[in-house]
């Protein structure tokens, strides 16, 4: 210690005061330090990425789960008792209406067919003979050569012998359509399953035996629901003017999303609308009819359901991590032209491709902030710039997630 005081003691004092003055000289009024870097030495507002309120007409898009059903379905079934002895078609290949699949013995309904032949046969030769009778018997009553009731005898057999071939004609009929049975075909075009029973089983025997089930999916019905509250405050909205009605809505486009999130390529049409409110669940049932060219749509496949049934005339598209939604509103934090921030709270009207469609509280030209919430700092002013979904860096927006506790209240 005594050698830094000679030190210190042994420098002039002209040094010592230039070094004091140099230290005021950094501080401010009051000798606090100021940053350097802004304008009168004051730090720059941050910037946050923001887009401008423009309103126009939007579709309101809602978003329903539904399941996928086949357009026809038809069960194959045996309706001639028998023992099956081929399969003529491939499981899960795609079938035509009348095409044979399966093959039952039909030996017995052909031996049927040929015993109703010879009987028809045999009624016929004896209705030659009655009616050879009857008109010979004719002139020889008409002459007194014979009895009248000779005469209605002979005309009786012949009416009898008629009614014969008809039973015999109906007894071949029904051979010959037995016969047809043991040949089994596809009632409808479609893709058809896996076999329900092989060669060799007994099938027919007292009830019709399923074979296969035939499935027509070109194109598919998609069943969904929707809340009976949501259909009649959306029916009120259009009655008293403050939505319009979306083109075309009584047959109306559908998009289908698949589980993985991606939109079936085919559009589909709106069939109709349920008149009865589910008692148990309060939903409305619709259902749609959707192409399926390609066949990647499969029965009992769960889907969502985009259907646009309005549109709003005055709305707003804005980015959903514009937007704080919550049990007391929805809220959007608003730019003004001093830089300032402030919440305010906004009406959610549905989502249309990532954003949500906004229908009150804001006005043209209004700046919504989008990005950069966590630079938010209590009655600091910012810098808005313009928000865009892809930055040049190629980095990703900020999410929701990444706000600060300050900004979503």
């Amino acid at each position: 210690m005594p050698a830094l005081r000679q030190r210190f003691a042994s420098r002039p004092l002209s040094l010592i005061s230039l070094l004091a003055a140099t230290l005021l000289a950094a501080c401010g009024p009051g000798g606090n330090a100021q940053p350097a870097g802004g304008p009168g030495g004051g730090m720059p507002p941050p910037e946050v990425g923001v887009v401008t309120v423009a309103p126009g007409e939007v579709g309101l898009v809602t978003e329903l789960p539904g399941r996928l059903e086949p357009s026809r379905v038809a069960q194959v079934r045996a309706r001639a008792a028998g023992i099956v002895q081929r399969r003529l078609f491939t499981e899960g290949s795609d079938v035509r209406a009348g095409q044979p699949l399966f093959s039952i013995d039909a030996a017995p309904y052909a031996a049927q067919l040929a015993s109703a032949q010879a009987t028809m046969a045999r009624a016929q030769a004896n209705l030659g003979q009655a009616t050879a009778l009857a008109e010979r018997y004719k002139p020889l009553v008409e002459a007194n050569a014979i009895s009248k009731q000779d005469y209605a005898n002979a005309v009786a057999a012949q009416q009898q012998a008629q009614a014969d071939v008809a039973a015999g004609k109906a007894a071949v009929q029904t051979a010959q359509i037995n016969v047809g049975y043991a040949s089994v075909t596809a009632p409808i075009s479609g893709r058809i399953g896996r076999a329900l029973v092989t060669e060799g089983a007994l099938v027919g025997q007292g009830e019709a035996t399923p074979l296969a089930v035939i499935q027509q999916i070109n194109p598919m019905y998609v069943n969904f629901t929707q809340s009976a509250a949501e259909v009649l405050k959306m029916r009120k909205a259009l009655a008293e003017g403050k939505l319009r009605r979306a083109a075309g809505a009584e047959g109306a486009l559908v998009r289908v999303v698949l589980e993985d999130g991606s939109e079936h390529p085919n559009p589909g049409r709106l069939l109709f609308s349920d008149l009865t409110v589910d008692a148990t669940s309060g939903q409305i049932t619709l259902r749609a009819e959707v192409p399926n060219p390609n066949g990647t749509l499969l029965p009992g496949l769960y889907v969502r359901v985009r259907l646009e049934q309005a549109k709003a005339g005055n709305a707003v598209l804005l980015p959903q991590q514009a937007v704080t939604r919550a049990t007391q509103g929805d809220t959007v934090m608003v730019v003004d032209k001093e830089g300032k921030v402030a919440p305010r709270t906004i009406k959610v009207s549905g989502e249309q491709n990532g954003q949500w469609v906004v229908t009150d509280g804001l006005k043209a030209g209004e700046q919504v902030m989008v990005d950069g919430f966590q630079k938010l700092r209590p009655g600091s002013p910012v810098k808005p710039v313009p928000w865009s979904a892809t930055p040049p860096g190629g980095a990703p927006s900020a999410s929701p997630a990444s706000r600060p506790a300050s900004a979503k209240s």
